[in-house]
């Protein structure tokens, strides 16, 4: 989980309501200039002061982390004067020398407060390489929610934390669902396989995403909203055409598959821009995005299967022999060749859907 912190330092009427959201949306550190602020706040938050190139106070009391301009001199000497108080250093990267700056603190420092003029996510890159064997913590500061997203990402690692300025009430939620959207793993069960058949022609999706599949991983797809079959990208060689290891042939339009936030959509729903949730044979997960979806008319396959509890599972595949799906360990399948007995991985979610959000209700499907 990356690290969210508000910054109220601007804030005036609506200060206290944004305080009491991030409370409340666990933001973890309330960046203020002001000892008041951090009196009114619980010890469950980071309670941050930044005090830059200004005066430090004398009395730090209930103060977690101040962070510093580099007039105040080495961080270690203040950690010596005040014991109970983490110290970081705050940088703002404007050219050469200040990104040399940036990448020596975020190397030595166990906090690191970087702030980029430019738009570019160049420099940030620079430093995550020079500090990525350095034990510290990198929070940068963010304009907005979309651009906390991108920095979280930057060389797949990201930074470690986001400072964002508040400017309105709502803006700590959002930077919390941008800094806790990695997935959590899934409890992928075995289903055996009761029978398949041809069931003719109709439309098949494929989707294709923007990133690479492992070979033991795909994403998981379904007739019904509480059973899903792991199906396989096609990473795995064929003969008469190339891999194409960004794609899966996933199955009829109207098949659920997983996307983020425990959410389904149908197949048919996806789109450029879209995320749907990759799951490799172990249950993990991540996001993908995808870039296209492919909706063509294709003979089609029916494949019924069962899990230990009873639960019956069902998958409408493209009716071909290099559509494949996933078994214990990693075997690839071919789905024409599954018979009566064969092992398949699935997903059994616990829910019923509406439109995609899990619900408790009565819900026949079949």
């Amino acid at each position: 989980m990356k690290l969210s912190w508000i910054d109220v330092r601007a804030l005036r009427e609506e200060k206290a309501a944004v305080i009491e959201e991030s409370v409340h949306q666990r933001i973890d550190g309330i960046v203020t200039d002001s000892l008041a602020d951090i009196a009114v706040l619980p010890p469950t938050i980071k309670r941050i002061l930044f005090v830059d190139n200004k005066t430090l106070p004398d009395d730090l009391t209930s103060v977690d982390l101040v962070i510093i301009g580099d007039k105040h001199g080495p961080t270690s000497e203040l950690a010596r004067r005040f014991p109970d108080v983490k110290f970081g250093r705050y940088v703002e990267i404007i050219d050469a020398s200040t990104l040399d700056d940036a990448c020596h603190a975020a190397s030595t420092e166990e906090w690191s407060l970087l702030s980029f003029r430019d738009p570019t996510k160049i420099p940030l890159e620079i430093v995550i390489a020079a500090a990525a064997k350095a034990d510290g913590n990198i929070i940068t500061t963010a304009t907005d929610a979309i651009e906390a997203k991108i920095i979280f990402g930057v060389l797949e690692h990201g930074s470690d934390g986001v400072m964002m300025a508040a400017t309105k009430v709502g803006d700590a939620t959002e930077l919390k669902a941008a800094s806790g959207e990695q997935p959590d793993s899934l409890s992928l069960v075995e289903l055996e396989i009761t029978g398949t058949h041809h069931i003719g022609m109709g439309e098949r999706a494929c989707v294709d995403t923007c990133t690479y599949f492992r070979k033991d991983e795909g994403i998981l797809v379904g007739s019904h909203s509480k059973g899903m079959i792991l199906c396989v990208s096609e990473t795995h060689p064929l003969p008469y055409m190339p891999t194409r290891p960004f794609r899966v042939n996933a199955g009829a339009i109207m098949s659920y598959t997983l996307v983020a936030g425990e959410r389904t959509n149908y197949l048919s729903e996806l789109e450029a821009g879209s995320s749907v949730l990759a799951v490799d044979v172990k249950g993990q997960t991540r996001l993908a995005i995808v870039g296209r979806v492919k909706i063509e008319s294709r003979p089609l396959i029916s494949i019924d299967a069962v899990a230990l509890d009873g639960t019956a599972v069902n998958l409408i595949l493209q009716d071909d022999w290099h559509v494949r799906v996933l078994g214990p360990g990693g075997t690839v399948l071919n789905s024409t060749e599954l018979k009566r007995g064969d092992k398949v991985l699935g997903y059994l979610p616990q829910a019923d859907r509406h439109v995609g959000y899990p619900i408790s209700e009565f819900c026949l499907e079949k």
